[in-house]
């Protein structure tokens, strides 16, 4: 049975015994997911529209922060999230984002949109969940920003090679943005064979770098 678990900022993730897997940092869950995916990605990006495709869905906690951020930049998004393990909405309800940072109602919106279509969850920003295996996942369109953020290459090494980065590498614009947690020798390597040009950047509390890889 998954258990909640509390985090070095306070916030909660979900650790799964069976993989022995937290799907976030224990030093910290709103604070590495603000450092890698809205600091050193959505935040990156120079753009007032902009089209992302996070590999794993997970808590939902990627979509809250980006929904914040866009909202307090005036950014229109157009979000599609793949998951092929959704969590359940007992789960959901029992992680404290919402309350943390101040929007619980926005969070409850997020995990019960209905899957596989568009819904607007807010003003501008627009929600697409799938179910969908990342092995077998065609994107259907261009995106801007890639969140990259399955489980890890030890956990998941199955989803972590060339073929995937490849596909997600046509799937984005000229010069769009892929950012991940994991800075292994192997990720990297599979990225600059996939097309990607790409750089270390200093990790979030708990870890040392994170990996952002441009398409050239």
């Amino acid at each position: 049975m998954n258990k909640i678990i509390i985090t070095g900022d306070g916030s909660n993730t979900i650790y799964i015994p069976e993989l022995d897997e937290h799907y976030h940092s224990v030093h910290g869950a709103i604070q590495e997911s603000e450092h890698i995916f809205i600091k050193n990605g959505l935040l990156s990006l120079n753009l007032k529209e902009i089209r992302i495709l996070e590999a794993g869905f997970g808590t939902g906690l990627n979509v809250l922060l980006t929904l914040l951020n866009a909202r307090e930049k005036s950014i229109k998004i157009q979000y599609t999230s793949v998951e092929k393990y959704p969590i359940t909405h007992s789960d959901a309800m029992n992680l404290n984002y919402g309350s943390i940072i101040g929007n619980d109602e926005l969070f409850s919106k997020i995990h019960t949109a209905p899957w596989d279509t568009y819904c607007e969850i807010s003003d501008r920003f627009f929600l697409r969940k799938t179910k969908a295996d990342l092995k077998n996942y065609l994107p259907d369109q261009k995106y801007d920003l890639i969140y990259f953020d399955a489980f890890g290459p030890d956990k998941q090494p199955g989803v972590w090679n060339e073929e995937i980065f490849s596909r997600f590498s046509n799937a984005l614009s000229a010069g769009g943005i892929l950012v991940t947690y994991s800075a292994k020798g192997i990720v990297k390597r599979n990225l600059r064979s996939a097309g990607f040009k790409v750089t270390l950047l200093p990790g979030p509390p708990g870890k040392r770098h994170i990996t952002r890889a441009i398409k050239t």
